[in-house]
């Protein structure tokens, strides 16, 4: 099931959430400010094992102080108009996120937010497609995946391009 929450992904009780974080892992605004602060500081302390992590790529973490076991740190690129392999990075991200909860071997429920939307630029509908077309090729493998949104904006564009997909099946 994909269910789609105009939520603050922090507050989810899932098995796993995703951040949106950069190639560092040492926090930084937005979404990962917010899983940042939420999880604690034992997240940065455990992040600090990782010499960073690079566009398209994704790490595991435990969540700490988060509802949610696990945080998925996902590496999406910065928008730069299309020209710079942007799409297939960012599908690369969810890809990636995908399979560290997996190799969790006990996540059913996973939430993602709407990576490299905010600061990075990625334009929402075209983030959005990619978003749920690798939802949708993993939905039978969880029991809900979530895609967890900021705004009402964001919330009806993935609520529509859900609908749509779901059609053109």
């Amino acid at each position: 099931m994909i269910e789609i929450l105009e939520a603050d992904i922090t507050t989810l009780a899932v098995d796993a959430i995703v951040n949106a974080a950069n190639g560092a892992l040492r926090g930084g605004g937005g979404v990962d400010g917010a899983i940042h602060r939420a999880a604690g500081p034992q997240l940065l302390t455990e992040l600090k094992l990782f010499p960073g992590c690079p566009t398209g790529g994704a790490v595991r973490t435990m969540g700490y102080r988060l509802p949610a076991k696990y945080v998925i740190h996902a590496v999406g690129p910065v928008w730069y108009g299309g020209s710079k392999s942007e799409a297939p990075l960012l599908a690369k991200a969810y890809e990636s996120s995908f399979a560290r909860a997996q190799e969790a071997g006990d996540v059913k429920t996973i939430a993602f937010p709407a990576i490299s939307t905010g600061v990075y630029r990625f334009p929402k509908d075209h983030a959005a497609r990619i978003a749920l077309t690798s939802m949708l090729a993993h939905e039978r493998e969880y029991e809900r995946i979530v895609a967890c949104v900021f705004d009402e904006e964001t919330a009806m564009i993935y609520h529509d391009m859900l609908e749509a997909m779901r059609r053109n099946r």
